[in-house]
C-alpha cells in the first residue's frame, strides 16, 4: 500500500515586488526522499524551502502536511534570544530525559553546549540549531547549507548520520561531495521553474546541459522560422489576399513566444590576471612555531612555497589554519622560526569572515571607495586590471542587475556577497592569491568557473578550504592540522592525503569491527568478487556504522549507571533503557551483517 505524501506543495506561486519567483508550483516529498535542491544564487532554494517549513507564506497556492508528520527546518540565522546557552536552545523542543541526543550531536558537530549564548560565534548558533534539528528527528528535514561553518570531521559526522537516518530530508549545499554522497532525487530551480529528476546529484550537470541543449536547439529552430516567415511578409503578401492574414497574424505570434523565453542567468565574467612574475621561491617558512598561552598551534613547521604551487590547508575547527595561513603571508610573527617572502609579490586576500565588506554600504560604493579600485575624479569608474571600468558593468560581470547597485551589502545572500568579494580581488593584478573558505555559498556553476580560473591561473594560490571536491580539483599540496601543534605535508589534493594518510586507519577501524563481530573461519586468500557494488560499499561503511554504535552505548551506559537516576528521573531513566536496547539491537544487526557480507567476500 502506498504511503502519504510528507508534504505536497499544490499550485504555488510568490513574487516580491518583481518578477515571479514561483509560478504554478506543483512538488511532492515522499518518505524515504533524499533531495538535492539546486540552482543558481538567487533562484529562490532557500525561499522554496521556508515555503516548504511554511515560514513563507505564498500569494496562492496550497502547503499539505498530513496529520502528525513532523517536518524540521534548519534556520540559517536562528534567534537565540531568551535562551541562556546554546545548550538551553537545542534542547528547547525536547523532554528533559532527551538531553543526551543533544550531548550526540553537540559532539559530532563539535560545539559546547554549555557556551553562553552572549559570547557565540555565528557559527556555533548554526550548529546549535543543527543540533536541535537532529535531536529533534523529525519525519522530514529541510536543511539550507548545513554544512557551512562546519569543519572536515564534523561534515563527515553529519554525512554518516543522514546516511543512515529513516527520515526524508530536502539538502541545501554547495558542498557537491556531500550531495553525491546523500541525494537520490534533485529539484532544480531555473527561471522561476522547478524540475525533478529521479537521480542525485551526481548526474545534475549532465541532465542540466541536456535541458539547456535542448532550449537552444528550440530557440535556433524558433528563430529560423521567424526569419522565414518575415522574409515571405516582405516578398509574398503584395497582394494583401485575405487568406493569407492568418499567415501575419501567426508570424508576430511567433515573435511574441520568442519574446516570452526567459533567457537563462549566463557565468559569471570572472577573470584573474597573475600581472608580473614573481620570484620562484614564494614563502620560505623556516622552524616557525606559535602558541597562545597554554595552547600550542604550530611547533617547528617548515614549508617552501614555489611559484605556481596550489597550496590547500585542513584541519579541523580551531586547528589553526588561519593562523598559520597569516603567519606564511607576514600578517602575524612566529614566536620561532623565520618566514621570508619571495620578490616582487603583489597579494590578493579573501578572508572567510567577510571582513573587508561593509554591510551598510551600497555594492556601488564597496567597489568604488576601494582603494585599489578608485579611479580619481570619476564616480561611477572602477579599475580593473588596470583600466577603468562602469562600476555597473563590472557588477554585471559578476551577476548583479543594476537595482542591485544601490541597495545595501547587509541585502545580499551569502553566495552574492562572497561574488562581491571575489569582485574585488579579481579586479587587481596578484601574483599570490590568498583564500580562506572561498567556496562557502556559491553556487556550482560559479565554483567551477572559479576552479577553472585557479587552474590557468599563473601565480601561486594558499588555500582554506572544507569543501572535499574543490579541494580535488585545485590543489597540488595539502598540510593538514592535525592539533597538539602538528602539521603534516601531502602531496596532492583531499583525496591524495586519504589515501596517504588514512589506509592504516581504514584498517584499524576494521580491525575493531573484527574484534566486536564473531570471527569468521580463517580463508587461504580474500577476494571481494562475489560482492555486488552496493555490498562492497556497504562493507566499507560497517566498521565506522559499528564503532559510532559503540560510542553511543557506552555514553549511554554511563548515563545509566547513575544509581540515582531511576529514583531521582524516571522519565530520563526510561527514555535512556530504551535508546541502549535500540542501539545494543542495531550494533547486533550490523555486526552480523558485517561478518555475512565478510564471509561472502572470502568466497
Amino acid at each position: 500500500m502506498a504511503r502519504a505524501p510528507l508534504l505536497q506543495l499544490s499550485d504555488i506561486s510568490l513574487t516580491f515586488g518583481g518578477d515571479p519567483i514561483f509560478d504554478d508550483l506543483d512538488l511532492v516529498v515522499q518518505p524515504g526522499d533524499r533531495v538535492a535542491l539546486v540552482g543558481r544564487n538567487g533562484s529562490g532554494k532557500s525561499t522554496l524551502l521556508k515555503v516548504m517549513a511554511g515560514l513563507v507564506e505564498p500569494d496562492q497556492g496550497a502547503r499539505v502536511i498530513p496529520p502528525g508528520v513532523s517536518v524540521g527546518y534548519m534556520e540559517q540565522d536562528p534567534d537565540l534570544s531568551g535562551f541562556a546557552t546554546l545548550g538551553d536552545f537545542a534542547m528547547s523542543t525536547l523532554d528533559p530525559s532527551e538531553a543526551y541526543r543533544v550531548e550526540m550531536a553537540a559532539e559530532g558537530l563539535k560545539f559546547d553546549p554549555a557556551t553562553p549564548v552572549s559570547g557565540a560565534s555565528g557559527g556555533e548558533r548554526r550548529r546549535a540549531a543543527l543540533a536541535k534539528l537532529m535531536a529533534e528527528a523529525p519525519e522530514l528535514m529541510l536543511l539550507d547549507e548545513p554544512t557551512n561553518h562546519l569543519d572536515i570531521e564534523a561534515i563527515a559526522w553529519l554525512e554518516r548520520t543522514l546516511a543512515e537516518t529513516r527520515a526524508a530530508y530536502v539538502l541545501i549545499s554547495h558542498d557537491r561531495a556531500f550531495l553525491r554522497a546523500l541525494t537520490r532525487a534533485t529539484l532544480w530551480i531555473d527561471r522561476g521553474q522547478v524540475r525533478r529528476q529521479e537521480t542525485g546529484f551526481d548526474g545534475f550537470e549532465a541532465w542540466r546541459d541536456k535541458i539547456w541543449d535542448e532550449e537552444d536547439q528550440a530557440r535556433h529552430k524558433l528563430n529560423r522560422k521567424i526569419k522565414a516567415e518575415a522574409r515571405w511578409a516582405v516578398e509574398g503578401i503584395s497582394a494583401r489576399r485575405k487568406r493569407n492574414q492568418g499567415r501575419v497574424r501567426a508570424l508576430q505570434g511567433l515573435r511574441e513566444e520568442r519574446a516570452n523565453m526567459i533567457r537563462r542567468q549566463g557565468t559569471a565574467g570572472m577573470a584573474l590576471d597573475s600581472g608580473q612574475k614573481s620570484g620562484k621561491r614564494v614563502i620560505e617558512a623556516t622552524g616557525i612555531s606559535k602558541s597562545f598561552g597554554d595552547r600550542v598551534i604550530l611547533n617547528e613547521f617548515s614549508l617552501r612555497v614555489l611559484r605556481g604551487d596550489r597550496v590547500a590547508f585542513v584541519g579541523p575547527n580551531g586547528a589553526g589554519k588561519t593562523t598559520l595561513l597569516k603567519m606564511l603571508t607576514g600578517e602575524l610573527a612566529p614566536d620561532t622560526g623565520t618566514v621570508q617572502l619571495g620578490t616582487n609579490l603583489q597579494m590578493a586576500v579573501f578572508d572567510q569572515n567577510r571582513s573587508k565588506l561593509d554591510p551598510d554600504q551600497s555594492l556601488w560604493d564597496s567597489l568604488t571607495n576601494d582603494p585599489d579600485m578608485r579611479v580619481s575624479g570619476q564616480s561611477d569608474q572602477v579599475m580593473v586590471r588596470g583600466t577603468p571600468k562602469h562600476v555597473v558593468g563590472y557588477l554585471k560581470d559578476f551577476l548583479f542587475d543594476e537595482a542591485q547597485a544601490r541597495a545595501p551589502v547587509r541585502s545580499l545572500s551569502g553566495g552574492e556577497k562572497a561574488r562581491l568579494l571575489l569582485a574585488r580581488i579579481m579586479a587587481r593584478e596578484s601574483n599570490l592569491l590568498v583564500l580562506d573558505e572561498p567556496t562557502n555559498d556559491l553556487d556550482v556553476e560559479t565554483l567551477d568557473l572559479l576552479q577553472e580560473l585557479l587552474g590557468d591561473y599563473d601565480g601561486t594560490v594558499l588555500l582554506v578550504s572544507h569543501d572535499r571536491d574543490f579541494l580535488d580539483r585545485v590543489a597540488t599540496t595539502t598540510i593538514a592540522m592535525e592539533g597538539d601543534g602538528r602539521a603534516t605535508i601531502y602531496a596532492g589534493g583531499w583525496s591524495d592525503y586519504r589515501a596517504q594518510r588514512g589506509e592504516g586507519a581504514k584498517q584499524q577501524a576494521a580491525e575493531r569491527a573484527k574484534t566486536a563481530a564473531p570471527k569468521p573461519k580463517a580463508k587461504p586468500q580474500k577476494s571481494d568478487g562475489g560482492l555486488s557494488f552496493t555490498e562492497k560499499h556497504r562493507l566499507e561503511k560497517l566498521p565506522q556504522v559499528i564503532a559510532r554504535l559503540e560510542a553511543e552505548i557506552a555514553k549511554l551506559e554511563t548515563l545509566l549507571s547513575d544509581p540515582t537516576l531511576f529514583t531521582k528521573e524516571p522519565l530520563k531513566f526510561k527514555k535512556g533503557s530504551e535508546a541502549l536496547i535500540e542501539r545494543q539491537e542495531a550494533l547486533a544487526e550490523a555486526e552480523e551483517e558485517w561478518l555475512v557480507l565478510e564471509e561472502k567476500a572470502a568466497g
